[in-house]
């Protein structure tokens, strides 16, 4: 037999219906956190209290509820599930025929990356992941134990980074904090006015403010976001090695983790609230209350995702999450259609130019109408093929001519 006939993309009868619901959560709750870096500047994103929007009232209910339920939450869980996909594509490193394809599918989800943070829209996450993936797949032979074991240190190590220097500089004499506060600002409302003007000018304009943020967004991701991204990856080989993701797990453990996320989101949901109402003050902001969305993050995840494991497990809810699953199914097509639909409504030049024009809440109302088009055209696609086009299109240039259209 040839490698073609050998190598294939998994079947519609051996997919687990768990990966699939939990890849659609990712997607959705991607969006919902996503939104604001589209239809805003990437200052923003970074420092809400930027906003041309004041935050309050239901501006900063909208805020709360993305920051508290939904930020870190679900790229952390695609992370996982990416690590997972590194694992079934490209099997244990004894096996060189599949690791050669997973290469293949690194290699052009890496170009896939490019394309899209250049030309569409700066916040892509598909570079990182293929570059992250190069690194973790030496690892995918390892035993769970120990992938989990190196996973959870590295990821403790990035929070206690992330948090301890600013709870530090909560203590430093007034004139150092406030020298390292000015390095650190990303710019006032002259530079958010800037940028909204720029990208509303035209095409031009849309495409060099999304190149300057798209250099900002890889220089972050190669010094800073890479551990984690690494580390998730390599803990989703772990939980998938031991049946978690899958729902082999004990029932227990899902319980346990559901009850733990909840308080997680209640420690997390009163420290979002605190920074709002001293207006994101620094250090403290990005110091003691960051604390809960370090350290918590993981646990909330896990939480969620268990949460989705035990539904599953009930035939009810397994048909009413069927549509989820289909949306996961064409990750890939539906994440890239979310950054097609947003550049389309908010940059200017190849869009409708909204950009800086919509409230919080008012990307609430897009973010829910994109999430209920993507539930309903996903299964009516699979419905009629057995991939999202862009997944036929990936697998075709990594599986070559072998692969057939539906």
């Amino acid at each position: 037999m040839t490698d073609n006939q050998i190598l294939r993309p998994v079947a519609a009868s051996e997919r687990h219906m768990s990966l699939d619901v939990l890849r659609g959560l990712g997607v959705m709750g991607i969006l919902a956190v996503n939104a604001v870096a589209f239809a805003m500047p990437m200052e923003v994103y970074m420092t809400p209290n930027l906003s041309p929007f004041p935050l309050t009232g239901a501006e900063g209910e909208a805020w709360w509820a993305v920051q508290t339920f939904f930020h870190f939450k679900f790229v952390t869980l695609f992370s996982m599930l990416f690590g997972v996909s590194i694992l079934l594509v490209g099997g244990e490193r004894s096996d060189k025929p599949r690791g050669a394809l997973l290469r293949r599918r690194l290699g052009w989800l890496l170009v896939f990356g490019l394309i899209h943070g250049l030309l569409i829209w700066f916040g892509d996450i598909l570079l990182l992941y293929a570059v992250t993936g190069f690194v973790v797949l030496l690892f995918r032979s390892w035993k769970p134990r120990t992938l989990f074991i190196v996973s959870i240190i590295v990821i403790l190590l990035g929070s206690a980074l992330a948090v301890l220097p600013m709870m530090a500089l909560q203590h430093a004499p007034p004139e150092t904090r406030a020298e390292v506060l000015a390095q650190m600002a990303m710019g006032g409302p002259a530079e958010v006015a800037r940028a909204i003007a720029l990208v509303k000018s035209g095409l031009a304009g849309a495409m060099a403010e999304n190149t300057e943020a798209w250099i900002k967004v890889q220089v972050m991701s190669v010094t800073i976001i890479i551990w984690r991204t690494g580390a998730l990856m390599m803990l989703g080989m772990a939980l998938y090695k031991w049946g978690f993701l899958t729902g082999r797990a004990p029932t227990w453990v899902y319980g346990a983790l559901v009850v733990v996320g909840a308080a997680g989101l209640w420690v997390t949901g009163l420290e979002s609230r605190e920074k709002l109402a001293i207006n994101f003050a620094q250090p403290r902001s990005n110091g003691e209350l960051q604390l809960g969305f370090e350290f918590l993050t993981l646990p909330i995840t896990l939480g969620y995702a268990s949460l989705a494991i035990l539904l599953l497990k009930l035939d009810i809810a397994r048909k009413l999450l069927n549509p989820l699953a289909r949306l996961g199914q064409m990750a890939f097509t539906n994440y890239i259609t979310q950054s097609i639909i947003m550049t389309t409504i908010f940059w200017g030049g190849r869009g409708l130019g909204y950009f800086g024009d919509a409230s919080r809440v008012d990307l609430w109302m897009i973010v829910a109408a994109i999430w209920v088009l993507q539930l309903i055209w996903s299964p009516l696609w699979l419905s009629k093929f057995s991939m999202g086009p862009l997944e036929w299109v990936w697998r075709r240039l990594a599986y070559g001519k072998g692969l057939a259209r539906a």
